[in-house]
């Protein structure tokens, strides 16, 4: 199926057509074309031009309204106001574009793929082996998945990353006092639950950190463990893998939950750089980008300085030889770069952490390894916080677990399903219930632009009412409700037939979801497409409300009018398919 031409794009080419006609020796002008409350579109782009070209902005958008070839597309445009153009499409043409859209059997809408795309590298979603998620690693992982799917609609290749922790001195504890408490990870009944799992190497978690608090010769083995596992003998890692395990099978667990695809060939967690660490260190003293201060390897920033006024130097390598955070991070630039060959490397993390990205990527650069034709960016996200506007936790003041979180968000969204349903089995009032119930956290989140904080309030986020994704779940079962009930009547375009405002305005929104889709790729902002289908809900609800659909007056109107709620409900299901939201057919 070819791609469609949305009316916007067509308008502009039309206008900026007619702008080149008008003032050849200004060559290719854009006309600045956007949606408008006084017409269809509107063009700013004369004003500016005029003035470059020391015209008379109205005299010139005259001269280009009389070169405007309209065709079957435009209806009329006439000047406004010091220059502006108010452009009104045919209702033919809003009828033929979205009838393009609906024959595309590929569930694009007609939506085009980037002509040459590259290569992201995409690190979200990065919890740690032996600790349970908390509700601190919620947005990572939400906003990271629909960044990526809003990245491979639009045609870019999609490298995914889960950095996790899975490395570090902890883990020299955890393999010592399993090595001597070597039955502490059976399972009696073999097959254990993701929660089980994770319940066991809490409990052996503790265990261990209360032994090595308490007895020092168990400290001095721990610690030697730690240079066993660095140094990779066999045995060591054996049992640092079983942890790994143990751990992914709980992860698997909370993602499948948040509905999310985490694919183990995804997971390359701190221990993946391993081998790198010595020669990104040797890389960065011999090129001169970092140097050794008090036994450390420090790269220095002349704008990064502490309380005291002194500067705060990236620390890559410690005095007693253990690597930090920074060397970790900067091999997986090396490997993200020259090995996988990105073109941009996106981190789905922490706004806390901005200042250690900031620093790592300036040592990057220094070194060679980012350059202009390789962008490394922080999508930094805020803190959830709690109604009372403070970081969110339990009533005992403790961090709130993940699963706790999506379990509640499930029991809320089962009443409110089982409140609406009147045909509804048990069975299906659960399976609603879990799809509305993660389609409302994920919505809270992915409708807050990332960099800002935002309140947790299950109340509002499953609500019918306002800006939820249940108001357009319901919205998308009422359409399928309408269809279902048409009896033998079918959708079908009728492009002769006059459209109401209503319609209209339902029409245009739709055409401009390809639009929606490609900016909030490109910025990285799902926020941008939760916005727009919102807007699409309540312009379907309000259409509803002005246009009989199963009552209208003819034939033709009827299936005119099914067509439009059906090209609807498609552009709902997808885009928020790509927010990672399912939209049941019936609530």
């Amino acid at each position: 199926m070819a791609s469609v031409t949305s009316l916007s794009d067509s308008v502009h080419q039309r206008l900026a057509a007619a702008l080149s006609a008008a003032l050849p020796q200004a060559g290719s002008a854009d006309p600045l074309l956007r949606r408008s409350d006084r017409a269809d579109f509107q063009a700013n782009g004369i004003l500016a031009l005029a003035k470059k070209e020391k015209a008379n902005p109205r005299e010139l958008a005259t001269q280009v309204v009389s070169r405007v070839e309209s065709g079957e597309l435009i209806k009329d445009v006439e000047v406004s106001g010091p220059g502006f153009l108010n452009v009104t499409v045919t209702d033919r043409a809003i009828t033929r574009n979205l009838a393009a859209r609906y024959a595309d059997d590929t569930g694009r809408l007609g939506v085009p793929r980037a002509e040459r795309p590259g290569t992201t590298v995409i690190d979200y979603a990065q919890p740690n082996v032996a600790k349970e998620m908390h509700v601190g690693h919620l947005r990572s992982a939400v906003i990271g998945d629909s960044v990526v799917q809003l990245l491979e609609f639009t045609g870019e290749h999609v490298v995914r990353r889960h950095h996790i922790g899975d490395w570090g001195t902890q883990f020299g504890m955890l393999i010592q006092y399993l090595e001597e408490h070597p039955h502490e990870l059976d399972h009696e009944s073999g097959e254990v639950s993701g929660e089980e799992a994770m319940s066991n190497l809490d409990r052996l978690y503790k265990a261990s950190r209360k032994l090595f608090d308490s007895d020092e010769e168990f400290k001095t083995r721990a610690r030697r463990r730690v240079v066993d596992l660095q140094a990779g003998d066999p045995q060591t890692l054996a049992m640092w893998q079983k942890f790994v395990d143990e751990s992914k099978i709980y992860f698997f667990s909370v993602f499948e939950k948040l509905d999310m695809e985490i694919r183990d060939e995804d997971i390359v967690g701190e221990s993946g750089y391993n081998d790198m660490l010595a020669e990104t260190c040797r890389l960065l003293e011999e090129s001169g980008v970092a140097v050794r201060s008090e036994g450390a390897l420090c790269v220095f920033f002349d704008d990064v300085k502490g309380p005291d006024g002194k500067p705060v130097p990236l620390i890559v390598q410690k005095s007693d030889g253990g690597y930090g955070y920074a060397a970790t991070d900067l091999s997986a630039i090396r490997d993200r770069v020259f090995d996988i060959k990105a073109n941009t490397l996106l981190y789905v993390v922490d706004a806390r952490q901005s200042l250690h990205f900031k620093m790592v990527f300036e040592t990057a650069r220094r070194a060679g390894w980012l350059n202009d034709d390789v962008e490394a960016v922080q999508l930094a996200f805020g803190t959830i916080l709690g109604k009372d506007g403070k970081p969110f936790k339990t009533r005992e003041g403790e961090t709130v677990r993940l699963v706790d979180l999506l379990d509640e968000a499930i029991d809320r969204a089962s009443a409110v399903v089982r409140e609406k349903a009147q045909d509804l089995s048990e069975e299906e009032i659960a399976e609603r219930g879990t799809q509305v119930g993660i389609g409302a956290v994920k919505y809270a989140d992915l409708s807050t632009s990332a960099n800002r904080d935002y309140k947790f309030d299950l109340d509002q986020m499953v609500s019918l009412n306002g800006d939820t994704s249940v108001y357009l779940q319901y919205a998308h079962a009422r359409i399928r409700s309408i269809l279902r009930k048409a009896g033998e009547a079918r959708p079908a375009a009728h492009p002769e037939l006059d459209l109401h405002v209503a319609e209209r305005a339902l029409g245009l929104h739709v055409d401009s979801f390809g639009e929606t889709v490609a900016e909030a790729a490109a910025e990285h902002a799902p926020h941008k497409l939760t916005a727009y289908l919102y807007q699409l809900a309540s312009l379907f609800t309000t259409f509803y409300d002005k246009c009989p659909v199963l009552k209208a007056e003819t034939p033709e109107q009827i299936e005119n009018r099914l067509f439009l709620c059906d090209v609807t409900a498609r552009t709902l299901h997808r885009g928020m398919a790509l927010l990672g939201i399912r939209t049941p057919e019936r609530l």
